[in-house]
Parts: C-alpha cells; structure tokens; sequence
C-alpha cells in the first residue's frame, strides 16, 4: 500500500487472480472487511464506480467490478431465461450457498496467507444502471450452468482466456466498444506499455527506491507541463490515476518523453539516480521545445 495525499493506493490480486489498483479512499472501509457475514445472507456494499467490463459472452458485455466479480444478471439477460432464475433466486438455493460458502472460505485463507484484505465472492448492488449480484467468476460459471450446460462451458472458457492475459480477447472486446472505450484502452495500453519499459531502464542502471523514481517521473511531467504529479492531480482535482485522466495526446507525449529517456540514458550510459534523472529532464525539455517549435510554425488558413 501506497500513501500519496488524500488517496490511498493498493496493488493487489483478485479472489479471481487478476492484478488490480484500488485508489479510490471512498471504497476503503468496504475493501478492508475481513469478515464475510455468512453464506446465508448477501453482502451488500455502495455502488461502486462504473467501468469498462472485461468480460464479452455471446456477443454481449457482462460487466465486472474492480474486484474481478461478475454481474449475475447480465448473464441472466443474455441466456434469456426465466424470472423464476434470476441471480437472486440462485442464491437461495441450498447447493449455491454450499458453493458460495466453501469458496470464500478458499479464498479467505488464500488471502490470510497473502497477508491480503479479505473480499466476498457474492454480494447484492443496488443503484442506477449498475445494479444486480455480482460474483466470483467461479460462482458467474455455476450460475451459467444452472442456465444452461452450454453456456457454463462458454463463461469457463472466458475466464480461462481472460486470467491467461489473451490478447486476442480484449481485442474482441475493443471492436465491439464504443470509440470512448476503445481511446480508454488505447491510453492504457501506450501509457502501460512505454511506462514499464521506462522504469525497468531505472531499475537496470541503479535507480532503486521509490521515491528516486517518483522524482524521474516529475521530470518529465516537470518539463511537458511545467508541474509535478502531485500539482498536476491537485490541478485537475484527479483522485485515482493521474494518467487515466489525461487526453490521449498527453498520454502521447508522456509516452514519447519516457521513450526518448530510455535512448538518451542507453546511449549516454547514465548510472544512478542523479545521471537518469538529468537524462530524464533533458529528454522532457527537447521534447517540449520541438512540440512549442511546431506549434509557432503552424498557419491557420485564411478563407
């Protein structure tokens, strides 16, 4: 865990495997409970923050939160099934509660010995647009099942391609999003991508702790826009990822900044915190004079 400001900031992994960040301080108590009230009842918690879900079955999105549970309901609305097998009639049933009861208590240990915050496998949401059960994709499967044989087998080979980081699905996923979600993903990817490259370059020549790297990184959000990230977040009133907030220009140009900083520390061979940390601010600075340079050259057409 990670303090910076008023946010808290963990990484951590899901009861379904999959590597998250939680920032949001408002969540914080509802993450922290260690205590799961019992397979007879639902857990309910506040509407969590809407997302791009992650998940795509027969051509429809089944929306995810940001533990890795799935909407029971989308998959009842997809399989077109009965109101008398909607997500909250499952529950109530003996062999869904043994099911629920005995995986929590797998995942309970699990994170007992992670020395991880404990989380339901199932809970109830209530609120606008973004409500139902959600569950592990363990218990999304077995709610499948009961809807149907062939569906159970479609949800497993789902979770299977998506905990086994298959590009192919998130691309499947993308071609049927709206041009939003798609430059959301986009910023991601182009942020994730040069942003590991940059810092495991750090941690090859020598820069360690994290605060040397909270400094390199000011340097180059220092030389494109002139503050810190810190500054910048407080600027934009940003809670959660500074990056995620930012137009896929910016993201464009942190990407470059980042990308010509490798180069310049690989061909300078900067050694230690203080060579990359000029490398970085040099390469942050020549940037920004060539995107200033071209804007002042720009004409406007007259007419």
């Amino acid at each position: 865990m990670a303090l910076s400001g008023e946010n808290l900031i963990f990484t951590d992994i899901t009861s379904s495997g999959l590597i998250r960040r939680f920032v949001n301080k408002s969540n914080l108590q509802y993450y922290l409970r260690s205590v799961w009230e019992g397979a007879d009842s639902v857990w309910k918690e506040p509407p969590l923050e809407e997302h791009i879900s992650n998940v795509m079955l027969r051509g429809h999105a089944v929306r995810e939160d940001e533990f890795g549970r799935w909407n029971l309901n989308d998959i009842w609305v997809l399989a077109k099934a009965a109101n008398s097998r909607l997500p909250k009639e499952w529950t109530k049933k003996p062999p869904s509660k043994r099911l629920a009861a005995e995986l929590q208590k797998k995942v309970t240990n699990r994170r007992l010995k992670e020395n991880t915050s404990n989380i339901p496998v199932l809970y109830a949401k209530r609120g606008r647009g973004n409500e139902g059960t959600y569950a592990h994709p363990v218990l999304a499967a077995a709610y499948a099942g009961y809807l149907s044989p062939k569906l159970e087998i479609e949800t497993r080979e789902v979770w299977l391609r998506f905990r086994a980081g298959d590009a192919t699905l998130a691309d499947e996923i993308l071609q049927k999003a709206s041009p939003e979600a798609n430059e959301w993903a986009a910023k991601r990817a182009i942020g994730r991508a040069v942003r590991n490259l940059y810092t495991g370059e750090l941690d090859k020549r020598g820069v360690r702790k994290h605060e040397h790297f909270a400094a390199c990184t000011n340097e180059t959000y220092k030389g494109l826009f002139d503050k810190t990230a810190s500054q910048l977040k407080t600027e934009r009133n940003v809670v959660g990822s500074l990056r995620d907030s930012m137009s896929l220009k910016e993201i464009a140009f942190l990407a470059a900044s980042e990308a010509l900083s490798i180069e310049r520390m690989e061909d300078e061979n900067s050694l230690g915190f203080g060579e990359c940390r000029t490398a970085t601010a040099k390469a942050s600075s020549s940037l920004r004079r060539a995107i200033e340079t071209d804007r002042k050259t720009r004409q406007s057409r007259i007419g």
